[in-house]
């Protein structure tokens, strides 16, 4: 059994005493836990109630970029609402932390030493790191992360553990982890993960974060990447910064916001390690932005964001009906990567197939259509760094620089909706970063004006 299942085991030791209160407060536990999930639905309930006014399709592979969109649209439209949720993104943040270092100590255990002698200094590490797998089963709980998920190591039961995949942190869609982590963090009473879990959690990562700034520059990491172990994974960032993100002051927050659509809005910028936290949507995540300026003020816009693996896609279609608008991300960095539940298939030949069959959909043909040619800072780096291009596209002949290659891709897709769309219509197309706020902000704006305007023509009143 999963080591992450709850309850726990009961102590093959416990007395009689000891299980009747260990069963009351699972009881108890179980009770609160019912509640939540009452309330929730109650609030859904609610909400469904109040007819959206715009409503806003994301669509795109997995890991093409849409739920950092997602948080980018949040901080633009409603930055106020964003800013209350930064607890909860930490804990997100902790947890993209412990399940990497978890993942790199097991690599680095379970991958033998090429001078074939065991490093002292790794089975140190490894000891004074090991309160991490705590940490990660009780972030875990309280995110609700599907179990499902690869874990950073193997445990019995579990899903086995590959050498060519890094660990990720997926949740359900409309699992409301952001509600549920604010009425946890409300209630008094015993739940399967409480406060004080959280607090331990925080002070576990504050006391080992010597040890992982140590680990991440040990020679056994460098041999890792040199014998071309993958640990190029979304997490790496915060080992890269594992001082500063465990500390146990951390508040993933500082400055002042250059996404901010109104100077009179006094907020704080997210870091860059809010937009660099990564989880998962396993199905459909419904998001409704209440936006908080503008002659739009108080009007609600419901973004869905859709699970992007093959095996998702089937369900997009019902989500069709009555969509404003459809942004579609394209991850310019996949030109030399493949599919990772079908490893036969190029990424950017899989999103222009995608881009096709989404363009010829009746059911969106009077939807605006956004196109987000995204990740263009990775797509620089790999060019910058000898990788060609045509060696991967082959109907590509021109200079290996990015500015020719997203214009060649930029062009494909343009041309793929004007030929695929079932009516004439336009097109709006942007060069995004989605971790870069400067970018973002005018992309951000662009949308919001093609969005009202689109919304502004079907009501007639232009």
């Amino acid at each position: 059994m999963s080591s992450a299942a709850w309850p726990p085991a009961p102590p093959t030791d416990e007395s009689d005493h000891d299980k009747a209160t260990r069963l009351a407060a699972e009881r108890e536990a179980k009770k609160i836990s019912d509640d939540i999930d009452r309330a929730l639905e109650t609030e859904r309930q609610e909400l469904r109630k109040r007819k959206p006014q715009t409503k806003i399709l994301l669509l795109g592979q997995a890991e093409s970029g849409k739920s950092t969109m997602i948080k980018n649209f949040q901080i633009f439209l409603c930055p106020n609402s964003f800013h209350a949720e930064i607890e909860a993104w930490r804990t997100v943040i902790h947890l993209n932390l412990a399940r990497f270092v978890n993942y790199v100590l097991h690599v680095l255990v379970t991958t033998s030493p090429s001078s074939g002698k065991p490093d002292p200094t790794l089975r140190v590490l490894q000891m004074r790191l090991s309160p991490l797998k705590q940490v990660e089963l009780i972030l875990s709980r309280a995110l609700s992360v599907d179990t499902a998920s690869s874990p950073s190591s193997p445990v019995e039961g579990g899903p086995t553990w590959r050498a060519n995949s890094t660990p990720e942190v997926s949740i359900r869609g409309g699992s409301g982890w952001k509600n549920l982590m604010k009425r946890r963090r409300g209630s008094q009473a015993r739940l399967p993960t409480t406060m004080n879990e959280l607090d331990d959690a925080r002070r576990i990562m504050d006391a080992c974060k010597d040890d992982m700034v140590a680990l991440w520059k040990s020679h056994g990491v460098r041999a890792l990447e040199e014998e071309g172990v993958d640990l190029h994974h979304q997490a790496r960032y915060f080992l890269d910064n594992a001082a500063r993100v465990a500390d146990m002051k951390y508040i993933p927050t500082t400055g002042s916001s250059s996404l901010a659509v109104s100077p009179h809005i006094a907020t704080q910028t997210p870091s860059e390690d809010v937009l660099r936290a990564r989880l998962r949507t396993l199905g459909v995540e419904e998001y409704r932005f209440t936006l908080e300026s503008g002659v739009e003020k108080g009007t609600d816009w419901v973004f869905y964001d859709v699970g992007g693996s093959r095996n998702q896609r089937a369900a997009w279609a019902s989500y069709f009906d009555d969509v404003n608008a459809v942004i579609f991300l394209c991850p310019l960095s996949g030109f030399n990567q493949r599919l990772s539940e079908d490893s036969t298939i190029n990424r950017l030949y899989d999103s222009t197939e995608l881009w096709e069959k989404v363009c010829k959909s009746k059911l969106l043909a009077n939807s605006t259509f956004i196109l987000l040619l995204n990740k263009a800072d990775l797509l620089h780096a790999k060019l910058k760094a000898g990788i060609v291009f045509s060696d991967y596209v082959t109907s590509y002949n021109g200079v290996n620089k990015v500015e020719h290659v997203v214009e060649f891709v930029r062009e494909q897709l343009i041309l793929t909706h004007r030929l695929c769309s079932p009516k004439k219509r336009q097109l709006h197309a942007h060069i995004t970063c989605a971790i870069d706020t400067k970018v973002m902000a005018a992309v951000l704006a662009s949308v919001r004006d093609c969005i009202m305007l689109s919304m502004l023509q079907h009501t007639t009143l232009l």
